[in-house]
């Protein structure tokens, strides 16, 4: 027969030291108790796997709707946004329009007022104008009196005038100055230079003569003063600087604007003889 074997265990390298604790039996309760212990974490562990197995395979039931959700707020916001920037936009428009009707009713206020001043200045003008017709034809008349008072030339009246009527329109003119003032530059018609009424008669026919006397001594023909006619211009000085111009009126009479004592007045040449004389016409 054979030898039953003997079974051998491996021995810890610690076997042989003997151990100062003393052995405690393990009762059955103490052994119940672990294998319990034992059981129910295998059993906590076995749930969780089947829990997170579980969880795995749920998460697209659980997410499905996610988006649809997602997709509505965001429409909503878009919306809100929407309205938002809109109602701004009426707002701004709004504003921008009530600041153009302010400032057109500005523009139109300034334009009102503008055009009265205009309408007030253009009345004060025009009175201001009739005011001087006025004045002008109360001179005239006058003027005409004085005339018509004053004695006449037999040589004024046995001169006759050329058939265009030029002497007698430029003598008529000159004469309807006489009384008017004497200041140094001036043009008229209520004041004159000498120089500046010599022009102002000649210009009445259509003749244009230069503004100063120095001028008027050189244009048209010379005349010897033993030959003058009516309507002569006479000058005083050197011919070319001449300081005085006049008009012949006939009779041994000559009108000119004399001077600031004097004004436009009618005098004998006798008592202030020329220097010499032109003709122009």
């Amino acid at each position: 027969m054979e030898e039953p074997l003997i079974p051998v265990g491996l021995m810890s390298h610690t076997a042989h030291i003997r151990s100062h604790r003393k052995p405690r039996p393990r009762s059955s309760s103490t052994l119940a108790m672990r294998a319990g212990v034992a059981g129910g974490v295998l059993s906590t562990l076995a749930v969780g796997a089947a829990a997170g197995s579980a969880n795995a395979a749920e998460p697209v039931t659980q997410t499905i709707e996610l988006p649809t959700l997602t997709a509505d707020l965001s429409a909503t916001v878009a919306e809100s946004a929407a309205a938002t920037q809109q109602a701004a936009a009426d707002y701004e428009l709004l504003a921008e329009r009530d600041a153009a009707a302010a400032k057109a009713a500005k523009q139109a206020k300034a334009d009102l007022a503008d055009a009265k001043k205009k309408a007030e200045a253009k009345k004060k003008a025009e009175a201001e104008r009739k005011a001087a017709a006025e004045t002008a034809a109360s001179r005239a008349s006058e003027r005409t009196t004085l005339t018509a008072s004053a004695p006449s030339s037999s040589t004024e009246t046995d001169v006759p005038a050329p058939a265009s009527g030029s002497v007698g329109t430029v003598i008529s003119f000159l004469k309807a100055q006489v009384g008017d003032a004497y200041v140094m530059g001036a043009t008229g018609p209520d004041s004159w230079d000498c120089s500046s009424l010599v022009q102002a008669a000649f210009k009445q026919v259509g003749v244009d003569l230069p503004r100063v006397s120095q001028d008027q001594s050189t244009v048209g023909t010379d005349v010897p003063l033993s030959d003058i006619q009516v309507g002569d211009i006479l000058y005083w000085g050197g011919k070319g600087s001449a300081y005085h111009t006049g008009v012949y009126i006939g009779g041994g009479k000559y009108l000119d604007a004399a001077n600031p004592g004097k004004g436009v007045v009618i005098q004998d040449l006798s008592g202030y003889p020329a220097s010499g004389a032109v003709r122009v016409l």
